[in-house]
Parts: structure tokens; C-alpha cells; sequence
């Protein structure tokens, strides 16, 4: 079975995923008055599982929600020595360099990852981990923050999927490795 590992993102058009203080309410600055999901509903059906990093998950469990997610959640963490003791049912830590995770996982028939988190979703991009990139631009720009993006060792070669327009103001695009 193919393995693909996915992003599903949104960011300002400065490129940000969180503002300076680490806050996403400008998320919501597109008015949604019926909930439209974007598509999110149709990806988080197409993967097996989440790989977050530390900071992703600790933004995670301080939402005023049920826990959001049916399927397993990888926490990736060099710090964390364990997941809290609310979250153990919901969410397994895991180590180690890159490959190998997604080894790991594809070896427990995970094959379809979601990785989500900025420093995650950078640090799978300077590795080439990345197959495809869903980034769902909302129309601020925040003047700094937390960078989708950061600095890989050479060009990573995209081809585009498709480009949607949600709520006449947010453009996603998917976007497909080019090997």
C-alpha cells in the first residue's frame, strides 16, 4: 500500500500559522455563519492517523472542546517524557529521528499521516517527508508569528492539485511533491 504523508493548514498571507502570541482566533476572521469545514471532514477521512509535535498537542488539549480527533495521534516530542495522564487514552508519544517514526508507523499500517504543527510540518519538510501540502490562506496578515515555512537544505519541488475559493475570501491550494 502507498504511504503518503499529508498537511492540512491554514495560514495568513504572510505565511503565519499562529500570531505573535501564539493565538489562532484570526482563524475565524472570514465570517462562517453555516460552519463550512473547508474540507477538512473529507481529508481527516482520508488519513489513518496524527503526527503532532509537542506544541500542537498542548494547544490541542486547552481547546474548550472534546477531544476533537477519531483516530490515533502520534505526539512527536525530544522534551515530553510522557503524555498527561487525562490524554493517555487519546494520544501516544513518540521519539526519535524522522524516518523512522514514519517508519514505525507505517509498519503498524499507519500509511496515511496527517502531520500537523509548524516546527513538525519543518521539520518533515527539511527530511522530504512531505508528499502533499493542503494550505487554506486566510486574507490577514498578522506582521509575525509562527512560520508555516522554515529553511530546508534545497528546493522541494511541488505540482499543483487543485485550488478551491471558500467563503469568497479563503483560497486552498494542494499541492503534490514532485519525485
Amino acid at each position: 500500500m502507498e504511504t503518503r504523508n499529508k498537511v492540512f493548514i491554514a495560514t495568513s498571507i504572510d505565511g503565519c500559522i499562529a500570531d505573535r502570541n501564539g493565538e489562532l482566533d484570526w482563524l475565524y476572521s472570514v465570517p462562517n455563519p453555516e460552519g463550512l469545514d473547508m474540507g477538512y471532514n473529507d481529508f481527516i477521512s482520508g488519513v489513518d492517523a496524527i503526527v503532532m509535535g509537542r506544541s500542537t498537542f498542548e494547544t490541542v488539549c486547552g481547546f474548550d472542546c472534546e477531544w476533537p480527533y477519531r483516530i490515533p495521534v502520534f505526539v512527536l516530542s525530544q522534551t515530553l517524557q510522557e503524555i498527561p495522564e487525562a490524554y493517555k487514552d487519546k494520544a501516544q508519544l513518540v521519539k526519535g529521528d524522522l524516518q523512522d517514526v514514519v517508519r514505525q508507523l507505517n509498519n503498524k499500517g499507519y500509511m496515511l499521516l496527517y502531520i500537523d504543527g509548524g516546527k513538525t510540518i519543518q521539520s518533515f519538510l527539511k527530511e522530504d517527508l512531505i508528499d502533499d501540502l493542503i494550505v487554506s490562506t486566510i486574507p490577514v496578515v498578522l506582521g509575525g508569528g509562527a512560520p508555516l515555512f522554515g529553511t530546508t537544505s534545497e528546493a522541494l519541488n511541488f505540482e499543483l492539485v487543485s485550488s478551491q475559493l471558500y467563503l469568497d475570501n479563503v483560497t486552498q491550494i494542494h499541492y503534490r511533491r514532485k519525485r
